[in-house]
């Protein structure tokens, strides 16, 4: 980086989540780079983290939905002075609007540079556009990028950015398959994972968009055609979420799974569970912007099956067509999962380490601040 800029990064909380991570590791890489990283958010569990990197927080409670959230803007436009912020980089979209309304109140030659991140393909509206008015708009994959231009085609191409997320592969090693020792610590955790079939895995909150109700409808398929196969959906239970989970349950019963089935909170050992997968699904019933889990998985060497829309199915084409399913057709999935599952260790996976690293994201998205605030950048509106 040609300087070294103040970022402010704006979004409404730092509990959980892909938004949240990315936010992070972001400011890990600017810290790293001797840069100054604030964070605006109501708070939350990975605060500590945020500040054991070296980055500030500023407690703001910005994505509260609520018309008394935007008395705000006048702490936000304070705030962005007093820092002498270069970069208010929003990641979602009220606090995106508090910041640009911040913004608009500042005097044309103070003002800071605006950047967005569009992280999903929320329904598009006015309330949305605001997270393409940034004047550099980083798109999380090109399925992003794609959806942007078909649904607000007065942006500008030239302001979008194509940084696709990515993970550290040091947390994501390379591991055998198959991993007896990984699949008996997680029998022993559940019991219902034991046995000597192929244990699949879908990781995922505790909402049917998750595709849940997919997974199950596989598991009894295999079972049904003779195979011992058992099924962790770590995550899937979640507190708020008990009307779901016992829906879930009662499908599995009337299929007759049952016993061959474990839902359970959110695992902090998600490699390991990784590992002792034979094959891990990713069949979200709504087009995902990226779809983390499959270069997770695909990282450390376990086949993936999905649905082949949106982020899931480009990262599919790219690394592991073998894992793409057209979307919906139970008939598919279960083809290519007894496909997958037969070629065991023989299926060809990408080679590690997959291209989509981390290290690679933070370079392009401080190489993306960098361009911005160059004295040959002179768009500065942010309309």
């Amino acid at each position: 980086m040609s300087r070294r800029p103040t970022v402010v990064q704006l979004l409404p909380a730092l509990a959980s989540g892909g938004v949240e991570r990315s936010t992070l590791e972001i400011a890990d890489a600017l810290v790293r780079a001797g840069h100054r990283a604030v964070v605006v958010s109501a708070g939350g569990r990975l605060v500590p983290t945020l500040e054991a990197l070296g980055a500030e927080h500023v407690t703001l409670d910005i994505g509260r939905k609520s018309p008394l959230t935007f008395r705000h803007v006048l702490r936000l436009r304070r705030l962005f002075a007093e820092t002498g912020a270069d970069i208010v980089h929003a990641r979602s979209r009220l606090p995106a609007w508090l910041g640009w309304r911040a913004l608009r109140g500042m005097p044309a030659g103070a003002r800071p540079r605006f950047v967005t991140t569009v992280h999903g393909l929320n329904s598009p509206s006015r309330y949305s556009r605001i997270m393409v008015r940034g004047e550099r708009v980083i798109c999380v994959s090109d399925t992003v990028r794609a959806y942007v231009l078909r649904h607000y085609p007065d942006t500008d191409p030239a302001r979008l950015r194509v940084i696709p997320r990515g993970i550290d592969p040091a947390a994501f090693p390379r591991a055998p398959l198959p991993d007896r020792a990984a699949r008996l610590r997680v029998a022993a955790a559940f019991p219902a994972l034991g046995g000597d079939g192929p244990l699949l895995l879908l990781p995922g909150r505790g909402t049917r968009l998750k595709g849940h109700g997919d997974a199950l409808a596989l598991l009894a398929a295999l079972r049904g055609a003779g195979r011992d196969a058992r099924l962790w959906m770590p995550g899937a239970r979640e507190d708020g979420r008990e009307a779901y989970i016992a829906e879930l349950e009662a499908e599995a019963a009337r299929l007759g799974i049952a016993d061959a089935l474990a839902m359970t909170p959110p695992t902090a050992a998600i490699a390991d569970a990784y590992a002792a997968s034979d094959l891990v699904l990713q069949v979200s019933r709504k087009p995902e912007s990226f779809g983390r889990t499959v270069i997770e998985a695909l990282s450390v060497g376990r086949p993936v099956l999905g649905w082949a829309h949106g982020g899931v199915g480009e990262l599919l084409d790219a690394l592991f067509p073998a894992g793409a399913a057209a979307p919906f057709d139970a008939d598919a999935l279960h083809r290519a999962a007894v496909a997958l599952l037969d070629a065991g260790a023989s299926v060809t996976m990408p080679a590690w380490p997959l291209p989509q690293a981390l290290a690679a994201m933070q370079a392009a998205t401080l190489a993306c601040y960098d361009a911005l605030l160059s004295p040959s950048t002179t768009d500065a509106d942010t309309r």
